[in-house]
């Protein structure tokens, strides 16, 4: 298990990987970006960040402390005269990590390790944005938003009173429809009637004619 392990060693004797990091932190201050791992990038980040944090208060302490972990005079004069001048509003995150794929051999992971404030690309991309969003907010008045958003309504309130009078026209339609359906039905059903009470008075004519018969055949034979 890995408890209470915060230092990674990066298999190195104390007085290696202090020398490894503070050269580290040279040539990164000196050439503001640099290629290595990422197990090493992020203990140097750990490294470096406190020591620029420090250069910001620009006192005979702060050097002598930097230049303890540093030891190279002209990293220390480059922290405290170019760097700190861009870095000096930033609340700290100076370094910036960018992985850049496996090594061949070994397959150890790669990344470059900058400095945030000197990647031009990553500033010009971000001031373009910028400007972008501004000209886009500026070329809208309020007038204009407001004489399409009148032009909005007016067309949705036209499609709206279109679809009314449609539905209205097509139920007017149905209705009739219905009506004379109904109509015919009811025509119907009195014609059946009408035959059907013709049926029945016919029967009753032939049952009363056939008893008529009946009767003068009785009489006959007596």
């Amino acid at each position: 298990m890995r408890h209470n392990k915060s230092i990674n060693h990066l298999g190195r004797t104390s007085s290696h990987r202090k020398a490894m990091l503070s050269n580290m932190s040279s040539s990164l201050i000196m050439h503001k970006r640099i290629t290595t791992t990422v197990a090493k990038a992020k203990a140097l980040k750990k490294y470096v960040e406190p020591l620029i944090t420090k250069a910001k208060n620009d006192t005979t302490h702060s050097r002598r402390i930097v230049f303890s972990c540093l030891e190279d005079k002209t990293a220390v004069a480059e922290l405290f005269r170019e760097v700190v001048v861009k870095v000096g509003d930033r609340p700290g995150g100076y370094t910036r990590i960018l992985r850049t794929g496996s090594r061949l051999g070994d397959n150890a992971e790669m990344c470059i390790i900058e400095l945030v404030d000197y990647n031009a690309a990553m500033l010009e991309a971000k001031d373009s944005k910028k400007k972008a969003s501004r000209r886009s907010r500026r070329s809208k008045t309020t007038s204009n938003q407001a004489s399409e958003t009148a032009v909005d309504t007016k067309e949705i309130v036209e499609d709206v009173v279109d679809a009314v009078e449609k539905t209205e026209k097509t139920v007017q339609d149905k209705v009739e429809e219905v009506v004379e359906n109904v109509i015919d039905v009811v025509e119907t059903v009195e014609e059946k009637i009408e035959e059907i009470a013709e049926a029945v008075e016919n029967v009753a004519n032939e049952v009363e004619n056939t008893d008529e018969a009946e009767e003068d055949k009785n009489k006959d034979g007596k």
